[in-house]
């Protein structure tokens, strides 16, 4: 179609978000339900609080880096919007670094579009940003971290990751698959890499796709340059951020922005198949024993994901953070941005089409979804005593996001983005150069 172009697409989404983002101001003035995300209003009186001289967390259930609020601080002398134009900038940057992504692997254009379609015109994402969410600014800097890779770009890339841990700690699941991606096979030394073309891989055999990463592999070369130098830049960089912001708001900021999420406990608007355990022991102390077991599941299920899939980088990100939000201890509604964001770097490698899998995909789980809200709202709003049938749709969730990363992984064509040293032509590396 000669109107589906990545500018079309961007300005159109960039259009209708400046859009929502003036209907959220008349319905907050004259509907009883506000448009804004609560976590908006938190964000804006960290800020507030900032400007003024003080910490951050004197606002209650601000639990962010103070990086945040030093970024809403035009809040208080430009606009009070100010924040959710930056959010859904962030949201439309997303979009193009999906598109720039994909076009790096050489994937025709229209495919790259319709994987664009399904980041900046689905429902969660171009809401999240509108209603004054920060997860699309983290979305943004983990594509930045692919395209730096993909580019030979180390250094950078482990500024970004350092900065992105500093500023959202969940990312730091990504560690493991990016140093095991860092092999010198991928990237030899004082080359850049080469990365394996979409129309390449349409004619490759199926074993001449996943390159040369083994765990022993990866054993008998894990201390090389790359990698050394992506860890130590990336936790310099973790570590000047927190220990600047611990200078400036102590022990306060350790534990709000980072500690808490590690035994973060939540027995409301959660998803988890914790709840209901959550629920029976809110306020009362829960034991080591308890916390660990219910890290394991999460801890296994990641490490042979990311062993399983860490040469295909987008893929192994994208199954990564489906299961880690399927088996959180805490799961909202925010958090799905976190694996829509690498979905769309998926589907050109898919061997699913939407009718009738992806379809049935995408109905199951909105259904799954929609089932818990309904428990939700009879618990939340008209005070039922439905906390087992809450926690029943918990699993049901749960099973329904196992089934469908099944089927996800079971119609993907698995392929490493770079090509191996001994599978390139030496001629075709100097040229790209």
């Amino acid at each position: 179609m000669a109107w589906l172009d990545i500018r079309s697409l961007l300005t159109f989404s960039a259009i209708f978000r400046v859009i929502l983002i003036l209907y959220g101001e008349w319905q907050d003035a004259h509907m009883e339900v506000r448009y804004t995300d609560v976590d908006y209003i938190v964000f804006s009186d960290a800020s507030s609080l900032v400007a003024s001289g003080y910490s951050p967390y004197q606002r209650t259930t601000y639990r962010y880096s103070p990086l945040l609020a030093f970024l809403l601080l035009p809040n208080h002398f430009i606009h009070h919007s100010w924040g959710k134009f930056l959010f859904s900038s962030a949201d439309i940057l997303v979009g193009y670094f999906i598109y720039y992504i994909l076009k790096l692997q050489k994937v025709p254009e229209n495919l790259c579009n319709y994987s664009v379609m399904a980041w900046l015109l689905n429902p969660f994402t171009f809401t999240i940003g509108t209603r004054g969410n920060c997860e699309p600014v983290v979305s943004a800097m983990l594509l930045w971290i692919i395209v730096c890779l993909m580019k030979g770009n180390v250094l950078q890339s482990a500024f970004w990751y350092g900065l992105v841990v500093h500023f959202r700690i969940y990312p730091i699941i990504y560690s493991i698959p990016i140093i095991l991606v860092l092999d010198p096979n991928f990237f030899p030394s004082g080359q850049k890499p080469v990365l394996r073309n979409w129309s390449t891989f349409q004619k490759e055999r199926p074993e001449d796709r996943n390159g040369l990463f083994t765990p022993l592999n990866f054993l008998k070369s894990l201390f090389t340059w790359n990698r050394m130098m992506f860890g130590l830049v990336s936790g310099l960089v973790f570590l000047v951020c927190t220990g600047l912001f611990y200078c400036l708001y102590g022990w306060e900021f350790l534990h709000e922005a980072l500690l808490y999420h590690l035994t973060r406990t939540d027995p409301r608007h959660n998803f988890s198949i914790y709840f209901y355990h959550i629920y029976l022991h809110y306020g009362n102390d829960i034991s080591v024993v308890e916390k660990l077991v219910s890290f394991l599941p999460q801890f296994f299920v990641q490490l042979v994901l990311i062993f399983s899939f860490a040469r295909d980088l987008p893929f192994c990100l994208f199954v990564q953070t489906v299961s880690f939000v399927a088996f959180n201890k805490v799961i909202t509604a925010q958090y799905f941005v976190w694996f829509f964001c690498l979905l769309p770097l998926i589907l050109p490698w898919s061997k699913m089409k939407l009718k009738w899998g992806g379809l049935s995909c995408i109905l199951l789980w909105i259904g799954a979804q929609t089932h818990w809200l309904l428990w939700g709202y009879l618990l939340e709003f008209k005070g039922k005593n439905v906390f087992l049938q809450l926690w029943a749709a918990g699993l049901l969730f749960l099973a329904a996001n196992i089934f469908i990363l099944v089927m996800i992984i079971c119609q993907h064509n698995c392929s490493s983005v770079f090509k191996a040293l001994e599978n390139t032509d030496p001629k075709h590396i100097t040229k790209l150069e």
